[in-house]
């Protein structure tokens, strides 16, 4: 099919006839020509199950099963969106999510039934894709032969959540032709073929498992493996298991898969290459090294509303170049960050005035939130696109990642990166995972504070940190609190809000440097009800894990 503006229901409808292994979960293999059928009979069913004047939407609470791409596919046919439903949230916030997305039909399995438990879910049909009555329900439908001529490219098809540090999860938009389209723009820019094997090993209610990688499977005719739910030490004999070529990453997922026992054999893998955002240039390395397989990060907010892709020449730590309509602008004033300046380590000199949020001044497929105008509002200001991300330019024009907007730690009336310090910190020998983010200074503004997940020793990590050529005398983390695992979402993003929300009142062992010291030692009670006690926290965790002279 050509590259034009077409619906994900043309590209799901073109797989009938196609008799090759297409899906891959499990134990279980379904041809495309399988799935396709399969998408058929759910939009037909969907279409009877709709009331009328219903809104056309229909919950996803799944991992990832074979019955995700199927409702994904039904949901095209019939002109419906899916709400992918985060299955980590609980209780009143759950209901919230299904209730706000007004979703008449709610698919998901015995396993998450105990989630719906006791929850307000008025007008609400559920499905449950494992129980003996949901074949009985899908029996009737099973001759239905996908039609695509019920959908336009303007069509909803998916309702995928957004979270940010505030407020309840955000429902962002996305029609059929947007997600044709980005499907069509990877295969073309990483070559992919209808004999590749997309492995699928993100949570499909989120954006970036369904728009970077099913997508672009989609619009090659590519096979699609699925990972019930990510496994580090489970990967690569997945990879091995379904022959992947390719797969998608977010957040700490490659540190994870990079802190299993290495073996002589890892380079012995079918992939080809790993797409994603977040491994930093460090753990990016570390892979390629290790497993043989390039990792192309990227950088995409959420909503669509800005993209910046890696090109050849793009320097170590860079994104890649600013496209059209892409410009760093200070929130405050509007105008224009000056260009980035570094010294002969590439130490940022001028980050107070070079970082600012990243802005799309020109067309953007961003399509909007569910309901939601206040947060539209917000991302759509004096005609441009904010993304809420910060970034920094440089004078060749290559645009370097700062953190979320949130993550801007500022040290003696200094602005500093929080993305910057942990590419930084994150070379240090022992540490799986790290997150940076800022604390209150107990006089004015704040300190930077580092999770370390992995193995600590206090001296060592001094002396490293000495060692880094491009670490800023105010970048030095004055809190280091030591994890045996790092909190994440689903997504396997790290909890930055959790974390910047606990600071060093936790329960974690957590370490520190007193003013004007270069070493770190434990913290204490005296040091939290001393020099300590102005800087703001919650009081609720005041003396969380704190032993009097034992920290």
């Amino acid at each position: 099919m050509e590259s034009r503006m077409c619906t994900v229901a043309e590209l799901v409808a073109a797989r009938w006839g196609d008799h090759r292994p297409g899906l891959w979960c499990e134990e279980r293999v379904l041809t495309h020509h399988e799935v396709a059928a399969g998408a058929a009979a759910r939009a037909a069913l969907l279409a009877d199950l709709l009331p009328p004047g219903a809104v056309p939407h229909v919950g996803v609470l799944l991992d990832n099963t074979e019955e995700f791409p199927l409702w994904l596919g039904a949901a095209a046919l019939a002109g419906a969106a899916v709400a992918g439903i985060n299955p980590t949230r609980r209780g009143a916030e759950l209901a919230r999510d299904i209730r706000h997305t007004e979703c008449p039909v709610l698919v998901t399995e015995r396993a998450r039934l105990p989630l719906l438990a006791g929850l307000e879910l008025p007008g609400v049909r559920v499905l449950v894709t494992d129980d003996d009555a949901y074949d009985t329900l899908l029996a009737p439908y099973a001759g239905a032969v996908p039609d695509p001529a019920r959908a336009a490219p303007s069509d909803r098809l998916l309702l995928y959540f957004t979270s940010g540090s505030t407020g309840a999860p955000k429902a962002a938009l996305c029609s059929q032709g947007r997600l044709a389209a980005a499907g069509y723009a990877l295969v073309g820019q990483f070559g992919v073929r209808a004999d590749d094997v997309h492995y699928v090993c993100m949570p499909m209610f989120h954006g970036n498992a369904v728009i970077a990688d099913w997508a672009p499977a989609l619009a090659a005719g590519a096979g699609v493996a699925l990972r019930r739910r990510f496994s580090a030490s489970g990967f690569l004999a997945d990879v091995r298991r379904y022959r992947a070529t390719y797969f998608t990453y977010v957040g700490r997922a490659v540190q994870y898969i990079l802190a299993t026992e290495p073996r002589p054999d890892d380079r012995d893998n079918p992939l080809r290459m790993g797409f994603g955002t977040e491994a930093g240039a460090v753990d990016a390395a570390a892979f390629e090294r290790r497993f043989g397989v390039r990792l192309v990060e990227g950088y995409g907010s959420s909503e669509g509303g800005a993209a910046v892709q890696w090109a050849p020449g793009t320097p170590a730590g860079a994104v890649g170049p600013a496209g059209p309509g892409l410009v760093v602008l200070d929130p405050g004033t509007g105008l224009e960050c000056p260009v980035a300046e570094f010294d002969a380590a590439g130490q940022l000199l001028n980050g107070d005035e070079a970082i600012g949020e990243l802005v799309n001044q020109g067309p953007n497929p961003f399509e909007g939130y569910w309901r939601n105008p206040a947060a539209e509002a917000e991302r759509r200001r004096g005609g441009a696109y904010w993304t809420g991300d910060l970034f920094y330019r440089d004078a060749e024009g290559y645009l370097y990642f700062a953190g979320r907007t949130d993550d801007r730690i500022r040290v003696d009336g200094e602005n500093l990166a929080a993305a910057m310090i942990e590419n930084i910190v994150a070379r240090y020998e022992g540490a799986v995972a790290v997150a940076v983010y800022g604390v209150p200074d107990p006089v004015t503004g704040d300190q930077v504070m580092a999770t370390v997940a992995g193995r600590f020793d206090p001296w060592s990590f001094a002396e490293f940190l000495r060692a880094q050529p491009d670490l800023g005398t105010k970048m030095a983390p004055r809190f280091v609190r030591v994890v045996q695992r790092m909190p994440v979402t689903a997504t396997n993003k790290i909890e930055r809000a959790r974390l910047r929300r606990e600071g060093f009142r936790c329960a974690d062992p957590v370490w520190w440097r007193p003013p004007g010291e270069d070493t770190y030692r434990r913290l204490t009670w005296e040091d939290v009800e001393g020099p300590l006690a102005s800087a703001k926290g919650p009081s609720s965790v005041r003396r969380q894990g704190l032993e009097p002279r034992t920290r």
